[in-house]
């Protein structure tokens, strides 16, 4: 039972995402709001929305190992296994601007949160206005430096006849699906790690974190089937900035973070940060400026160590 309500808790945060990403685009579109902005903004929320969700229930319920396991989890699955997964199915070209910009900037964010949560073996709200700051940085960053890069346009459809009724019915159900997925997937969770006699970091940092990382991983895969040429080690890069300064950002704002199993932070962390850093030199070894197949199994077989180590 235990493993149906997290398929299940899965489903519907999946699900839920969609929704909430069609009805929130739609009415972006209706609203003539720069395609760019919406990149920024809806795009990026929408696919961080299961993370967002769940590490949010998860600290508000009493359970901040699933709060945290989950978005560090989700971090060493999108530069790993999805990124690792892209790269074997396609090889993907890497613009100079990654090591101008992009890997300088997730290597900053990356060792601040390392280091703030490593200090106190917690991340209080005021660590929590820390991060949502940066991310406004970033933000603007984006808008006035990089907003050129912003690819998601051209996923964009301009279909201008959505209904508002019809989206107001997307946005409610979406927002809804999220909220019980997360209830059903939690409790789930909770439950399995008992009954195995395993800790909650364990379940969020493999699982779950899995789980929440599926819109990446299907989203990838269906430009590539699309022939689209604009899936990109930044776009995951920018995943991976949101969620560790806007999701848990907010998370600790709304309820403060308090680690109790220090396996997340001295093992787990260890790993993210030290994979962070493995992404520069893959650039340009053995193939330079590319990931081909042979980084992805690298990146792929990182992640097969990260997962076994916990079990």
């Amino acid at each position: 039972m235990e493993f149906l309500a997290i398929v299940l808790g899965l489903f519907f945060l999946i699900k839920g995402g969609e929704f909430l990403f069609n009805g929130s685009l739609s009415a972006s579109i209706k609203l003539q709001i720069p395609r760019f902005i919406v990149g920024l903004t809806i795009v990026s929320f929408a696919t961080s929305a299961p993370e967002l969700v769940v590490s949010v229930q998860s600290a508000f319920k009493g359970f901040p190992d699933l709060a945290l396991g989950n978005i560090v989890g989700s971090n060493v699955a999108n530069l790993a296994l999805v990124l690792g997964i892209v790269a074997i199915i396609t090889p993907i070209k890497i613009e100079k601007v990654f090591y101008k910009y992009d890997w300088p900037i997730m290597i900053v964010v990356t060792l601040l949160f390392y280091f703030l949560i490593k200090t106190n073996d917690n991340l209080s709200r005021i660590e929590g206005v820390v991060f949502i700051i940066f991310l406004m940085a970033y933000l603007i960053f984006l808008v006035f430096y990089q907003k050129s890069r912003i690819t998601q346009d051209e996923f964009f459809d301009d279909d201008k006849t959505t209904s508002y009724v019809k989206i107001f019915y997307l946005i409610v159900v979406g927002g809804f699906l999220l909220w019980l997925g997360s209830e059903v997937l939690i409790k789930g969770a909770v439950s399995l790690a008992t009954k195995l006699g395993v800790s909650e970091r364990i379940v969020s940092v493999s699982i779950i974190a899995f789980g929440t990382s599926i819109p990446e991983l299907s989203t990838s895969i269906i430009a590539i089937i699309n022939k689209e040429h604009n899936i990109s080690v930044g776009n995951l890069i920018g995943s991976n900035i949101f969620d560790m300064i806007g999701v848990i950002g907010i998370t600790s704002i709304l309820s403060p973070i308090y680690i109790s199993d220090k396996g997340l932070i001295n093992s787990d962390l260890v790993w993210m940060v030290s994979l962070a850093f493995l992404i520069l030199p893959l650039v340009f070894f053995p193939n330079k400026m590319r990931f081909g197949r042979s980084e992805g199994v690298i990146l792929i077989t990182f992640y097969v160590f990260f997962i076994s180590r916990l079990f």
